[in-house]
């Protein structure tokens, strides 16, 4: 059994941390929804009451017309707090599964005391932006939403970057302390850099920032089947808090 409460929080700050353009509650079922970037996690629709179990099939179909105006596919992000009989209406429709995600958390006492601020975050997003999408070699044409999302993060955000002279940008992440919690987010290594301790590197950069700031522990969302980055998160004192997946009529 998960803790609920933990949860809750967890997604609270998630939330915060990585903020839609569009938010609109249907009870406690938050949609959210951003024309400007694909990720899932932007654009689904997220149950928070396991209670809260009222006209499922309408619900869902409202839910459906309005990501249809977005151009998106219908996607329901399942965590604990899902409603068992939401779960088992997806089961019986037979929505896919489109994965899982696994969320951590680590004590950041656990970080050696002797730590200083080796790399300073950078204060701009653009130059950020630009890295990022290099290092993960996404879409270019992603450069206007994800420059929205990262100025819409509220909460202090540490935008951390790593380059080398003659090749440019090799990692990148970004740390977004929200009281005592620091969520870590678009981690990335340069695809020629891998294997030589940059991701380690920046991440320990990262929660050493978050840490100095006050947060006290830290968390992360990494796919389950990840087997490299889970490693990663592992050897930095991460453990598993919860698991969530997205369900969706379109979603294999």
């Amino acid at each position: 059994m998960s803790d609920l409460p933990k949860v809750r929080r967890l997604e609270a700050v998630g939330f915060r941390a990585w903020p839609a353009a569009t938010v609109q509650y249907d009870g406690s079922w938050l949609c959210r929804l951003t024309a400007g970037h694909p990720s899932r996690r932007l654009n689904s629709v997220n149950p928070l009451d396991p209670s809260d179990t009222r006209d499922i099939a309408i619900r869902l179909e409202k839910a459906a017309k309005r990501f249809a105006d977005y151009g998106r596919p219908l996607l329901v992000r399942q965590t604990p707090l899902a409603p068992p009989e939401l779960i088992a209406f997806m089961d019986e429709a037979g929505w896919a599964n489109a994965g899982r995600t696994a969320v951590m958390m680590a004590d950041l006492a656990s970080l050696p005391r002797d730590e200083g601020l080796d790399h300073l975050p950078s204060r701009d997003v653009g130059r950020f932006v630009d890295a990022r999408i290099r290092v993960a070699g996404d879409d270019p044409a992603l450069k206007p939403g994800l420059t929205e999302i990262i100025n819409a993060i509220k909460a202090e955000a540490g935008l951390f970057i790593f380059e080398e002279p003659d090749f440019g940008p090799t990692a990148v992440t970004i740390a977004v302390q929200d009281n005592d919690l620091a969520g870590i987010l678009q981690l990335g290594v340069a695809e020629e850099r891998r294997g030589q301790g940059l991701g380690t590197a920046i991440l320990h950069a990262s929660l050493r920032w978050a840490k100095l700031k006050g947060a006290r522990k830290a968390w992360v969302q990494v796919e389950a089947d990840n087997a490299a980055a889970r490693a990663l998160y592992s050897r930095a004192g991460f453990k598993d808090a919860y698991e969530y997946s997205y369900r969706g009529p379109n979603a294999a």
